[in-house]
């Protein structure tokens, strides 16, 4: 178990620099968008900083991207004749981040940069085949069987799980995750994530 505070994720980031400042910088969703912004405070190297709306979100048994728009529309007018910059908070399949490298002009995609503060570290060489992708903390290890990122907020409040057609959950309204994350003690968990869950105003499960 390795816990990640922000400070030192944003600290290993500013590490792997430097970096002139991009012309333009794409994060992806509200996180994305979220490091971005944070890491230019400390780096200086993402000045404009456009949100992109896409997620992940389970379908049945499968994964698929959720968006309120297409990419190359979301993009269109935001692209300059200079380096580029993408921003995530964490590339875990890499589903939404090769989403959007791809959906970026091939003329474009040949001068962009991607930036994460974690990643699963078997899920990042399809992604450098595309663009160079810069983590702070690279995890080890099999996707699912070696490696899982929690987000302590994710514990706790909605929407860190999405679901196509369905409301949004918590990592706590699903017993098994917690389980295999948290085995022997998993229930006393739940009860204390319920517990913060209506502390922080939202309606119980």
């Amino acid at each position: 178990v390795v816990i990640l505070t922000p400070e030192a994720q944003f600290a290993a980031l500013a590490a792997r620099g430097p970096h002139a400042p991009f012309p333009v910088t794409l994060g992806i969703g509200a996180a994305g968008a979220r490091v971005a912004a944070r890491a230019h405070a400390r780096t200086g190297w993402f000045p404009v900083i456009h949100r992109l709306e896409v997620w992940r979100e389970e379908a049945g048994e499968r994964y698929v991207l959720g968006m309120p728009a297409p990419l190359a529309a979301q993009l269109a007018g935001r692209l300059a004749s200079t380096p580029v910059a993408v921003v995530d908070d964490t590339v875990f399949s890499g589903l939404t981040l090769r989403a959007v490298l791809e959906a970026l002009p091939p003329d474009v995609r040949a001068r962009t940069h991607a930036f994460c503060l974690r990643a699963v570290a078997e899920s990042l060489p399809p992604l450098r085949a595309l663009a160079p992708v810069t983590a702070a903390f690279e995890a080890p290890g099999r996707l699912l069987e070696d490696v899982s990122f929690i987000n302590a907020s994710g514990l706790v409040r909605r929407g860190a799980i999405r679901r196509r057609g369905a409301p949004p959950l918590a990592f706590f309204e699903r017993p098994e995750w917690m389980a295999a994350w948290f085995p022997g003690y998993h229930e006393e968990v739940i009860a204390l994530c319920r517990a913060l869950h209506a502390a922080l105003g939202e309606a119980p499960g």
